[in-house]
């Protein structure tokens, strides 16, 4: 059951049926969870079509007794995401454009993180890694895998963990709890897509990837062996354009 939350109240993110949950002084997260459910909540803006989360706006009574790290400018100010979820719920490795703080409100959390040079070695789908039990994985499958460097830490109640952007991340919940995500524009405005969420690309890497696309189908009209050996040579200037970044 995945739902999301705005300051009026819970709704389904799919279906076309809707639920409303109210929240009273005796609210606890345990109990919206069923005996074989797995549930996970955001909040919204207060008009979800063009309102990012904004903790201060949503849940002012919440918002004062959060003190965020001052780590970025008001005018960056992106978003502050309310999330709510159930024991042992795991969100996929991905990684997030923007900076972001993860604020434990209750609960437990194990948090493993690669940095973005391990970006070849997570087998990518869009943002997402195909890895989805990092802790097992299927070596035949991902034999790149062994290559990545891990971090892990057990985040509790009044913890904060600063992700920067592009650093991939996986968190499983060891608990039921609460917690709080503060996004924040450390690029310029320029660089961002719109977008209420705040996991679009930027704008040119958009760009970059839409051309590498018309290249790659442009090659599609030389006979195979041809479009394979120049599909090598395009892959060749990107390697040493990124190794000499991670340098």
């Amino acid at each position: 059951m995945v739902m999301e939350l705005s300051g009026a109240g819970w709704r389904s993110e799919r279906g076309q049926s809707s639920c409303r949950i109210q929240c009273t002084d005796g609210f606890s997260s345990q109990e919206l969870c069923l005996q074989d459910e797995k549930y996970y909540l955001r909040s919204l803006g207060d008009d979800p079509r063009k309102d990012t989360a904004d903790l201060r706006k949503d849940f002012p009574e919440l918002s004062a007794d959060v003190n965020v790290p001052s780590f970025f400018e008001d005018h960056q100010f992106f978003s502050s995401v309310l999330r709510l979820s159930s024991s042992g719920l795991q969100l996929w490795t991905h990684y997030d454009v923007m900076d972001n703080v993860l604020v434990v409100v209750s609960g437990r959390k194990r948090v493993v993180l690669f940095p973005p040079s391990d970006a070849l070695y997570l087998y990518l789908t869009g943002d997402k890694s195909e890895i989805l039990d990092i802790d097992n994985p299927d070596m035949e499958t991902f034999p790149e895998f062994t290559k990545v460097t891990r971090y892990e830490c057990i985040l509790g109640p009044g913890d904060v963990l600063f992700i920067p952007a592009l650093w991939f991340h996986n968190v499983v919940n060891l608990e039921a709890g609460v917690a709080i995500n503060v996004f924040w524009r450390h690029l310029g405005a320029d660089f961002y897509e719109k977008d209420l969420y705040g996991n679009k690309d930027p704008a040119l890497a958009n760009r970059a990837s839409q051309m590498l696309d018309r290249a790659l189908k442009l090659l599609d009209g030389l006979p195979k062996e041809y479009s394979n050996f120049y599909a090598k040579m395009m892959v060749r200037k990107i390697q040493k354009r990124t190794y000499a970044c991670d340098s």
